[in-house]
C-alpha cells in the first residue's frame, strides 16, 4: 500500500470518527437529563430550585467529587455510588412507608403478592417523568417529598458529624464534617437527588431511564435493555471478525523477509547532546520524584479501605483524607507519564534534525518551571478545596473540579494548555530543518508532528465545560481528555518516537517503519476514537452511543491480538548486535508495554467494555484492574522506556551499572501482576457476583465491602504493592545515579570504543 493511500485512509478515519463523536455530542442537548427550574410537591411546596442543584454540584466537586464515592458509576471505589445508594434507600423508605400504612408491616415482612403490588406502585411512582418542558418544573407526590426529606436528613448526618454514623464514615473512608458549612448541605442533597432522579426516571416517550436503566435495581424495574444485550453480542462478533481480518491482512503482507543488516557500531555514538537536550534531564528527575510520590499516595489510598480514618493509627484523614490522596494519586499518574513523553519529544527534536534553535535551552527550562508551578499549584489548590476553604467560584478556578483525571482547577488547566502549545512550538522549531535534510523520513516526520499537534489540541476539551454545566456534558468532554488525549494520541506519539529511535539506530528500515506506523495508527484510531463512547453508556446519552461504543470498543482490541509480534521483534532487536546491549532495558520496557497492552488494555479492557458487562461492573474493582494494567502497564511503561532511551542518549559513551535497573524491571512487573491477581481482581469478581444477584447498591455497600473475605484480599494487596514500591525506589535510585555517578561505569564499554562524529 502506498503512502498516499495510507494518508487518505487516515484522513477518512479522522473525519468519519469525529463526525460520529460530534453528532452524538450535539444530541446530548436533547438526551441529557434536564435540570429543572423547580422541584415542586403537588401541593405547591417548592423543595429545590435549579440554583440549588447547580450549587449542590459545586459542593460535590469541592469535597472531591468522583474521588469520594461515585456518581453514575464514575469515581472512587471505597464509598458507595451515591446514586445507586440513594435510589435503593429511597425505594425501601417508600415501600416501608406504604406497607406500614396499608398492612401494618414493613415491606420485607409482606408476602410476595403484596410485595409485588407495592413494587408496581413504586415503579409507577418513580419512573414516570413529570418534567414539564414549558414551565421547567418537576412535580412530585407528597410521599415522594417525604422520602426525599428523609434522605436529606440521612446524607446531612453522614457528611457532617453525627456520632451514630461514625462507623459508617470509617467504612467509607470519610472524615467527620466533609461538608463543614451547614448552609451547603441543602444544595448538596438537591444535587444527589437530581443525579438519582436521572437514574430512575424514564426519558419522555421512552421506557428506559436517562442513564439507560443504570444502576440495576429490581425494586423499580431497572434492568438491562435489549440494546445492551444485542450490541454486546454484536461486539463479540465484530471482535472475531476484526481479528480474522487483521490476521488475514497480516498473513498476506508478511512475506519472507530479506536478511536484515544491522549496523556494526552504535549510530548514536556520534550524537552530541545539545544544550536543550541536556536540559531535559531534570524533567526525568521530576518524573522519578512524582512517580515515587504517586506510589506512596497509592499505598495510603489503598490502606484507607481497611482503616478509614488513618494510616496505622495516624489520623491522616484530618490533613489528607481519602478523597485528597486519591485525587493526587490519579492526577500525578497522568502528570508524570505526560512529563516523560513531553521530555522525550524535546530531546528527540534536535536529535532527529541535528539543529538547535536559538534560545531553545532557555525555553525548555522555562517550560520546566511552568510544569513545577502547575503541579504544585494544582495540588495545593485541591487541598484547600477538600478542606472547604474555598468559595464555589474560587474552587472551580483554583481548587478541585471533582472529575476523575481532570480534577485540577480551570486556571491550572488553562496554564497546562498554554504550556502544551509552547511545547509544540519548541517541537516545530527544532524539527522543521529535518523535512529538508531527511527526505526519506518526511512521512514519518509528518506523522510525528501530527501526533505532537494532537497532544495540546486534544487537551482543549478539558476547557469546554463550565462551572454549572450539566453532568452529562462534563462527562462527555472529560472522556475526550481521558480517552483521546491520554489513551489515544499520546500512544500514537510514543509509537512514532519509538520508531524514530529504531530507525536512527539502524534497527528498522525507514520505508518499512513508515508504512507500519501509518497502518497501525489507522487501525488503532479506527476503533479508538469512536471507542470513547464505551465510557458514556450510562451518562445521559442516546441509545445509539451503546451501539457505536460496543462495536468500536471491540475493534480497539483487534490490533492488540497481534501484539506478540511486536514484543518478539523488540526482543530480536535487543540481541541484534553487541552494541545493542546498551539499550537492552529501554527495549525490555517496550516489551513489557506489549505484554500489558495485550493483558491490561486487551483482555481486562474488553472484559468490562461490552454494555452488558459494564452495566453490572461499572464502578467496581474490575475497573482499577483495567486502570492499573493499562494506564501504568502500558502508558507508564512506555514513559519509563522512552525516558531510559533518552538518558541512554545523554550517557551514550559510558556504560551503565544495570543491577538496580534489572531489579526494578522485574519487581515493577511482578508487583503489578500480584497487585491485580491476588487483590483487585478477586474483589472485583466478588462485587460483580453481588451486583448481578442483589444490585449495584449492595456490591458497593459497607455491608459487603466490610466482609472479612474482602478485607483479606485488600490486605493481600500489600504483597504486590510492596514489591512494586521496591522497584520504583530502585529505578529512581538508578536514574539519579546517572547524574551523580553511582549508576555509571567510568570505563567506556567495548562497543563504544569507536571514533565519534558529531551529527
Amino acid at each position: 500500500m502506498s503512502y498516499r493511500k495510507l494518508w487518505i485512509s487516515l484522513a477518512i478515519v479522522f473525519i468519519a470518527s469525529f463526525a460520529v463523536l460530534g453528532y452524538y455530542g450535539g444530541r446530548l442537548i436533547y438526551t441529557e437529563p434536564p435540570i429543572p427550574n423547580r422541584v415542586v410537591v403537588s401541593d405547591g411546596t417548592v423543595l429545590f430550585t435549579k440554583q440549588d442543584i447547580e450549587t449542590g454540584q459545586n459542593v460535590w466537586q469541592s469535597i472531591g467529587g468522583q474521588e469520594l464515592g461515585s456518581i453514575w458509576g464514575h469515581g472512587a471505589y471505597v464509598a458507595p455510588d451515591w446514586t445507586a445508594d440513594w435510589l435503593h434507600r429511597e425505594s425501601i423508605w417508600l415501600l416501608d412507608n406504604w406497607a406500614l400504612k396499608q398492612y401494618g408491616k414493613k415491606y420485607s415482612q409482606l408476602n410476595h403478592e403484596n410485595q409485588a403490588s407495592l413494587s408496581a406502585r413504586l415503579t409507577d411512582e418513580v419512573r414516570k417523568n413529570t418534567y414539564n418542558r414549558k414551565t421547567g418544573d418537576i412535580t412530585i407526590s407528597p410521599d415522594r417529598a417525604a422520602a426525599i426529606t428523609n434522605m436529606g436528613k440521612y446524607y446531612s448526618s453522614l457528611f457532617t458529624d453525627d456520632s451514630k454514623l461514625n462507623q459508617l464514615r470509617d467504612d467509607y473512608a470519610m472524615p467527620k464534617n466533609v461538608i463543614k458549612d451547614p448552609s451547603r448541605l441543602h444544595s448538596f442533597v438537591s444535587f444527589l437527588w437530581w443525579a438519582t432522579w436521572a437514574c430512575e426516571t424514564n426519558r419522555p416517550g421512552d421506557h428506559v431511564t436517562y442513564t439507560n436503566n443504570w444502576p440495576n435495581e429490581d425494586l423499580i424495574g431497572n434492568r438491562p435493555t435489549g440494546d445492551m444485550v444485542v450490541w454486546s453480542v454484536a461486539s463479540f462478533v465484530f471482535l472475531l471478525a476484526g481479528v480474522g481480518g487483521l490476521a488475514w491482512y497480516y498473513a498476506t503482507q508478511r512475506h519472507e523477509e530479506a536478511h536484515e543488516s544491522f549496523p556494526e557500531k552504535d549510530p548514536l555514538l556520534g550524537l552530541s547532546p545539545t544544550p536543550s537536550m541536556r536540559a531535559t534531564q531534570k524533567y526525568f528527575w521530576v518524573v522519578a520524584a512524582l512517580w515515587l510520590v504517586q506510589v506512596l499516595l497509592g499505598a495510603i489510598t489503598g490502606h484507607y479501605q481497611v482503616e478509614g480514618s488513618g494510616f496505622y493509627g495516624i489520623p491522616l484523614d484530618k490533613w489528607i483524607p481519602y478523597s485528597l490522596t486519591r485525587s493526587w494519586h490519579t492526577q500525578l499518574g497522568v502528570l508524570w507519564i505526560a512529563t516523560a513523553w513531553l521530555a522525550t519529544g524535546l530531546f528527540m527534536g534536535p536529535a532527529v534534525s541535528g539543529y538547535e534553535p536559538p534560545g531553545q535551552r532557555f525555553l525548555v527550562n522555562f517550560l520546566f518551571v511552568c510544569l513545577i508551578i502547575i503541579v504544585a499549584g494544582s495540588m495545593i489548590g485541591q487541598w484547600f478545596a477538600v478542606q472547604q476553604k474555598l468559595g464555589h467560584t474560587a474552587n472551580f478556578w483554583f481548587g478541585h473540579q471533582g472529575y476523575e483525571y481532570t480534577d485540577t482547577g480551570r486556571f491550572w488547566q488553562i496554564f497546562l494548555t498554554v504550556g502544551l502549545f509552547l511545547w509544540l512550538f519548541l517541537m516545530l522549531r527544532s524539527l522543521t530543518p529535518a523535512f529538508k535534510n531527511l527526505k526519506e523520513s518526511r512521512h514519518l516526520l509528518g506523522l510525528f508532528l501530527l501526533a505532537s499537534t494532537a497532544i495540546p489540541v486534544f487537551y482543549i476539551p478539558a476547557l469546554l465545560w463550565g462551572q454549572h454545566s450539566n453532568l452529562s456534558i462534563a462527562e462527555y468532554w472529560r472522556w475526550w481528555v481521558v480517552h483521546l488525549w491520554v489513551e489515544g494520541f499520546f500512544e500514537v506519539f510514543a509509537t512514532v518516537v519509538i520508531t524514530f529511535l529504531f530507525t536512527r539506530m539502524g534497527l528498522l528500515g525507514i520505508r518499512t517503519a513508515t508504512s507500519s506506523v501509518l497502518f497501525s495508527t489507522i487501525i488503532f484510531l479506527f476503533g479508538g476514537i469512536i471507542g470513547t463512547f464505551h465510557h458514556l453508556y450510562f451518562s445521559g446519552t442516546a441509545t445509539g452511543v451503546i451501539a457505536f461504543g460496543a462495536t468500536f470498543s471491540a475493534l480497539e482490541v483487534v490490533p492488540l491480538v497481534l501484539i506478540g509480534f511486536e514484543a518478539y521483534e523488540n526482543l530480536t532487536r535487543s540481541r541484534a548486535k553487541e552494541w545493542v546491549k546498551a539499550y537492552k532495558w529501554p527495549i525490555w520496557f517496550f516489551i513489557a508495554v506489549a505484554f500489558w497492552n495485550l493483558v491490561g488494555a486487551g483482555l481486562f479492557g474488553f472484559f468490562i467494555n461490552p454494555p452488558i458487562s459494564l452495566y453490572y461492573m461499572q464502578g467496581l474493582n474490575t475497573t482499577p484492574v483495567h486502570g492499573h494494567t493499562a494506564l501504568f502497564g502500558v502508558y507508564g511503561m512506555l514513559g519509563i522506556g522512552l525516558m531510559l532511551f533518552c538518558l541512554r542518549g545523554l550517557t551514550v559513551t559510558k556504560g551503565w551499572k544495570t543491577g538496580a535497573l534489572t531489579f526494578a524491571f522485574w519487581t515493577i512487573n511482578i508487583g503489578l501482576a500480584l497487585m491485580v491477581l491476588i487483590s483487585l481482581l478477586p474483589i472485583g469478581l466478588m462485587q460483580t457476583w453481588a451486583s448481578v444477584t442483589h444490585g449495584m447498591w449492595y456490591a458497593r455497600s459497607a455491608e459487603f465491602m466490610s466482609r472479612p473475605i474482602v478485607h483479606l484480599f485488600v490486605w493481600l494487596r500489600i504483597i504486590g504493592d510492596s514489591i512494586f514500591a521496591l522497584g520504583a525506589l530502585a529505578l529512581t535510585w538508578f536514574i539519579f545515579g546517572l547524574k551523580f555517578g553511582w549508576s555509571l561505569n567510568n570505563d567506556r564499554p567495548d562497543y563504544a570504543k569507536t571514533n565519534e562524529k558529531h551529527v
